[in-house]
């Protein structure tokens, strides 16, 4: 395959540009303001074209703010969110910042083919739907879809999803104990009715999660698909490489992000997930 000479070159200066405006955000508080476009320009030896492309990766990473008629200015502080249990409790550390819920809609219906093929019952079953909007500090985070077998959780009421953990409720309440849960992460974009729940305009990137929740004795319990907003949100995983002795008869895999035979096939690569969460004052 041809490599473009042009657009490779178009891509090492954007690159270029962008790492140089990422350092004068790392020696600026949160809140501060970068030069203007025609100094960085100046400063950079590049045209505003390639300077403005570079910003705006920098605005959807989160790094930087643009407020029209005032300039560009460095976005607050992330707050770090653990999403990965240990063995003897499953309750996750608490992100940063007040979390809260506002319910957008509560009912109880049938399963349905979809939803009951997820948790293992009669698309007749009842199940509690729950959606909610989650905020962080007041401003929108994310939007959830949960989906509750009734038969496990009689009598979940509205205010235990509205304060306070939901697997807590479920123990100390309904006496389920949450043991395992599946998560599935991939990226995609927000319908209208989405974006103005969210706050972001339509088409946004966003993440889609959604995680499939088993008790101590192997029921599914919930089924929950989630959106979090792309400009807040973002995933940080951390791998433990470590090469084993002799996997000569291993079949040869591929880890995301790390390229096929970096490593000795079969090595484990053990990881955690993080969360980071955007905060803007």
């Amino acid at each position: 395959m041809e490599i473009d000479a042009a657009a490779s070159g178009a891509m090492l200066k954007r690159e270029r540009v962008r790492d140089a405006i990422r350092e004068l955000i790392e020696a600026r508080r949160p809140g501060d303001a970068i030069p203007s476009e025609r100094a960085l320009c100046a400063r950079l030896g590049v045209s505003r074209p390639t300077l403005r492309a570079a910003v705006d990766e920098l605005v959807v990473a989160g790094l930087l703010v643009r407020e029209h008629g005032r300039g560009m200015f460095v976005a607050a502080e992330k707050i770090t969110q653990e999403l990965i249990s240990d063995r003897s409790s499953f309750t996750l550390p608490q992100a940063g910042g007040v979390w809260t819920s506002r319910l957008l809609e509560f009912r109880t219906l049938p399963a349905g083919a979809r939803v009951s093929r997820k948790l293992r019952v009669s698309p007749a079953a009842e199940i509690l739907y729950v959606a909610r909007l989650r905020l962080v500090d007041g401003s929108p985070m994310a939007i959830e879809h949960l989906h509750v077998r009734a038969d496990l959780a009689p009598g979940l009421t509205s205010e235990e999803l509205e304060q306070g953990d939901l697997y807590e409720h479920l123990r100390d309440r309904h006496g389920i104990r949450v043991s395992e849960a599946v998560q599935s992460i991939e990226p995609t974009v927000v319908t209208r009715a989405e974006a103005d729940l969210l706050d972001v305009p339509e088409l946004s990137p966003a993440l889609l999660f959604e995680r499939l929740t088993t008790d101590s004795h192997g029921r599914a319990v919930e089924y929950v698909h989630s959106l979090y907003r792309g400009d807040r949100y973002r995933i940080v995983s951390r791998l433990t490489l470590n090469p084993a002795d002799d996997h000569s008869d291993a079949e040869q895999g591929h880890h995301p992000g790390i390229p096929p035979g970096d490593f000795t096939a079969g090595d484990p690569v053990p990881f955690s997930t993080r969360g980071v969460v955007q905060h803007h004052t």
